[in-house]
């Protein structure tokens, strides 16, 4: 069950869980720092924390809006971070906000949607347990671990979306037209999001490791590095995945129009072929309507009418034999032409 959770890091750096944000708040300053991890933020939960952890209103609207991109925020007393989680289902792209706030003896993790789940908590809990001689040293510790989970999550993403390129790639190659334009599409819109998304996070890092922040310890930099280094090989990898989207994209474009051009120049040679036998036979048709308005002996007569109609049709032969030549002939000296 997915819920709000509350912790204290005690001095000796164990993990203690706590019941609610109250008795959080009241153990404070006690001695250690604590961990307020709030799911599925409401006004009503971030106003009980903003007021005794001084959180700036800016930063408390911003773990309210879905729609803002990873940047770092430092304020007096405290330093807001916004970052993402990924998760790949159903060929979809899905980014989580995770908000942080980290102060003196508190860090504060607010996410809306299902990014601390059970098992990831269970892992974090595992992790923080066996790093008991760094995360006791303060809460800048404790936000490595869980930026650390956060990208590790983010390669699981990546993976998918690789491995869905490699399906796309196939189909390029073996049946191209069973391609799925409008999918392939998505996924680009998707990849650019990753791609945005991780460069604003690698300046979020850059700021941390520059040592711009007071609340971050100088000798913990080194860790902040680390994630830095695997948001830009993720960077470097989305500018592939770009890479690559666009080629098949190109690729599809040409496949299409190719056969389009092919469809349309059958469709040319078979119009062409009957307006050649439409050409021919118009002129029959007229001399053939002409000749059947009337009753047959009206235009030769009672007596000869046999030999008039005869002669009728061989005029009509040599007509239709010397349009056939005749077209023949200009459609070569078109060609030659």
């Amino acid at each position: 069950m997915k819920e709000s959770r509350f912790y204290h890091i005690t001095k000796d750096g164990h993990l203690k869980k706590l019941d609610t944000a109250a008795e959080t708040l009241a153990i404070m300053n006690s001695g250690g720092y604590v961990w307020f991890s709030i799911y599925q933020p409401t006004i009503e939960k971030l106003t009980e924390l903003s007021g005794p952890l001084g959180l700036h209103p800016l930063a408390v609207e911003d773990c309210l809006d879905d729609h803002q991109i990873p940047k770092i925020d430092i304020y007096p007393k405290n330093t807001f971070i916004l970052f993402n989680a990924y998760s790949f289902e159903a060929n979809r792209l899905r980014i989580d906000e995770v908000n942080l706030f980290l102060g003196d003896n508190f860090l504060v993790t607010v996410s809306r949607n299902a990014l601390f789940e059970e098992k990831q908590f269970e892992d974090i809990e595992r992790i923080i347990s066996t790093n008991t001689k760094n995360v006791k040293n303060g809460p800048a510790y404790l936000m490595h671990i869980l930026l650390d989970k956060i990208v590790d999550q983010k390669f699981i993403a990546i993976q998918a979306i690789e491995e869905t390129l490699e399906i796309f790639e196939e189909k390029m190659v073996v049946i191209p037209v069973s391609l799925d334009s409008m999918e392939l599409q998505l996924l680009r819109r998707d990849i650019l999001a990753l791609r945005k998304s991780i460069f604003h996070e690698r300046e979020v890092l850059i700021i941390i490791c520059r040592k711009d922040n007071k609340l971050v310890p100088e000798n913990i930099d080194i860790y902040y590095k680390d994630i830095y280094d695997h948001l830009n090989k993720y960077f470097e990898l989305a500018e592939s995945f770009r890479e690559i989207v666009t080629s098949l994209s190109e690729i599809y474009l040409s496949i299409v129009s190719n056969n389009m051009a092919t469809a349309a120049q059958k469709t040319n040679v078979t119009v062409e072929r009957l307006t050649f036998i439409t050409t021919i036979f118009m002129p029959l048709t007229l001399l053939s309507g002409i000749g059947g308005m009337s009753e047959y002996s009206m235009m030769t007569g009672s007596v000869s009418w046999k030999i008039s109609y005869s002669l009728f049709l061989i005029g009509m032969a040599l007509l239709g034999i010397s349009t056939f030549y005749i077209l023949k002939w200009v459609d070569r000296r078109k060609k030659g032409f």
